[in-house]
């Protein structure tokens, strides 16, 4: 990646990044307000983030600072990480999950539950079934908000964890060949990832059925960008010049129809019969949860990354939340 290196020498002092552009008090909505300074930066930190907790476990860089994290949708890694992060950097967390239980139960709008939250905390992480709502959010905020899931929208924190997992494990993006396969209609982490993607020249395979191709809408971000990338249904006329096949399980909660769901289910299973054709040095990422795309036995194969991937997200989202905090 261009503007992008490791710390190699031990004597490299941990955190010293010379930032390109500010990120302090900035609301983190969208990829498409993210340009090439702002991911160099975000991946630099990122990694000094691994090595921070590789070598110490913690940093006290939030200490005193106090993150919400409010989800309307169900979540078990992004709250989970973006909770372990805070903590990692020594701050802590106001965790609203169960938003049933709040005052949204007797109506309250979304606006003014944030107006309350940020009276307590610096900064509130935002997942909603809405697409739209982070950018409602931060209309009225005063505080940092951080999108972490708008319905069928977009996912920017997961798209910058992908971002950074295909650098550390294959050591750049540019020139790859990415493979985007399953529910390209509904999922949000593939319309963000696109985006980051087409930055840096990477060469898109967009594998699903006619029902679950990418929209419109993201398909025109990526000409704009001057993307290239083709159309599939199947698999194998893609997968053995894959570099990063990226897989999504079908999103039963976003179908109204159940039989329009039930044609779709399955229509893609990675098992490890499947990758004896794809190359030796590639890597596999999932989003999760899973729900069958990728069987178990796919594991063990050392190209398999996904669960590095949820790792990795650790590191992201503790650079995220010290740069909007200011204390990168």
């Amino acid at each position: 990646m261009d503007g992008f290196e490791l710390p190699v020498a031990s004597s490299t002092p941990l955190l010293d990044v010379q930032p390109t552009s500010t990120f302090r008090g900035r609301h983190v909505l969208s990829v498409r307000e993210l340009n090439r300074d702002d991911l160099s930066y975000v991946l630099r930190v990122a990694h000094q983030m691994r090595v921070v907790t590789g070598l110490v476990g913690s940093i006290d860089l939030a200490k005193g600072r106090l993150l919400a994290n409010l989800f309307y949708e169900p979540s078990t890694r992004t709250s989970a990480s973006f909770n372990a992060a805070m903590k990692r950097l020594g701050g802590d967390v106001v965790s609203i999950n169960e938003v049933r239980y709040s005052s949204v139960s007797k109506g309250e709008t979304l606006q003014d539950t944030i107006r309350t939250l940020e009276s307590y905390v610096d900064v509130v992480v935002l997942r909603h079934h809405q697409v739209g709502a982070a950018a409602e959010a931060a209309a009225v905020a005063r505080k940092p908000i951080i999108n972490a899931g708008d319905g069928a929208g977009e996912h920017p924190t997961q798209a910058l964890l992908d971002l950074f997992t295909i650098v550390e494990e294959l050591g750049r993006c540019e020139g790859l060949t990415v493979t985007m396969l399953g529910d390209l209609r509904y999922g949000r982490t593939v319309h963000s990832l696109s985006r980051l993607l087409a930055l840096y020249g990477v060469k898109l395979r967009l594998v699903s059925p006619p029902s679950l191709q990418m929209p419109e809408s993201v398909l025109a971000d990526l000409r704009a960008r001057g993307a290239h990338w083709t159309v599939h249904e199947d698999l194998e006329e893609v997968i053995r010049s894959t570099d990063v096949l990226y897989v999504t399980r079908v999103q039963k909660e976003r179908f109204e129809d159940q039989a329009a769901y039930e044609a779709v289910a399955g229509a893609y299973v990675i098992s490890p019969e499947t990758l004896t054709r794809a190359k030796e040095r590639m890597i596999v990422m999932h989003p999760f949860p899973r729900v069958g795309e990728i069987l178990p036995t796919v594991d063990a194969d050392p190209r398999a990354a996904y669960f590095r991937q949820i790792e990795y997200g650790l590191f992201v989202r503790m650079a995220i939340l010290a740069m909007v905090l200011g204390r990168a």
